[in-house]
């Protein structure tokens, strides 16, 4: 029996039941190619005809979650465009899920219908002298800035929840009109301390609403540069390679090298799947070692311990 193998590692196959190796090569797939299915955590990609993906997914068990599509009516018609299933393995889900997360937004796959979109994540920066933070694009280097947000709606709404939360002033802070020497429509509510009609000095309005900002410093990156995350599922270990929220590649025993971009650009989802597991210690870090060689290329290497050891 032929196998393809397109992971790290030796992948031995398994039997997969009759029925269902015999309705794959009804549509056109051969059973070979769905017994070298491993039982592990990984992407999988449903191909064309032309090599090209139709949909991209990913499970910590790549032939139980392949099988279940053969299960479900709905995707008829992605199995008969499907001519072939590859996979790549991970050493767990974390690996997983930033996999497929990239390759989604490379490939666009029809039919994918989450994580295709890389839109821009937004923050806040406060021009010096200025009491009115900006919204800004949270990859452009020329501003200092706050927070970290989906969009520019979802930004929109978490400053004015921490403007209420912190009793700021909306018309301070350009977001209401109000006419001379009269309060705004927040403090008539006791939302804001009255920094509008000088209840409040504009230092102390200043100085709370640079405390307002800097609570959400949270969610910005908060390491000095990459961070290495270390998965191992007893037969494979990875170290996922990732910075200012952005997953720049995966190492592995057989590939301890990868070489960084000068710059990496923020992914939503990437914050969205990591940020909380690496607050609540869900996920192993390690040390990177990061060279440049003057000439602008960073290279990332990662020493993986003897498993013997």
């Amino acid at each position: 029996m032929r196998i393809r193998t397109s992971s790290v590692g030796f992948l031995m196959p398994q039997a997969m039941s009759r029925d269902k190796a015999l309705s794959a090569s009804l549509i056109g797939i051969e059973a070979a190619n769905l017994e070298a299915l491993p039982q592990g955590a990984g992407i999988y990609r449903f191909l064309d005809a032309a090599g090209k993906p139709l949909y991209i997914g990913k499970s910590v068990n790549i032939r139980s979650r392949v099988q279940a599509h053969f299960r479900t009516p709905q995707e008829r018609a992605l199995l008969r465009k499907t001519r072939r299933i590859d996979f790549v393995r991970m050493a767990g889900e974390a690996g997983a899920l930033l996999l497929e997360s990239q390759l989604i937004k490379h490939w666009q796959p029809p039919y994918n219908v989450l994580l295709k979109s890389a839109a821009p994540a937004y923050s806040l920066h406060l021009p010096k002298g200025s009491f009115q933070p900006q919204l800004v694009d949270y990859d452009d280097a020329r501003f200092s800035a706050h927070g970290l947000f989906a969009s520019r709606r979802n930004a929109e709404a978490g400053w004015k929840a921490q403007i209420r939360r912190h009793g700021l002033c909306p018309s301070l802070l350009g977001l209401e009109q109000t006419t001379h020497g009269r309060a705004c429509f927040a403090h008539q509510l006791g939302h804001c301390r009255g920094a509008c009609i000088g209840l409040e000095t504009p230092l102390a309005h200043t100085r709370r609403l640079r405390k307002a900002l800097k609570q959400l410093d949270q969610y910005m990156w908060p390491y000095a540069g990459p961070i290495g995350i270390h998965e191992s599922d007893g037969q494979l270990q990875q170290v996922h390679v990732i910075d200012r929220w952005a997953y720049l590649g995966s190492l592995s025993e057989c590939e301890t090298g990868l070489r960084l971009p000068g710059s990496a650009r923020l992914d939503i989802d990437t914050f969205k799947i990591l940020s909380a597991r690496l607050a609540a210690g869900l996920l192993v870090q390690v040390d990177l070692q990061i060279t440049d060689n003057g000439r602008g290329i960073r290279n990332c290497t990662f020493q993986f311990q003897d498993k013997a050891a």
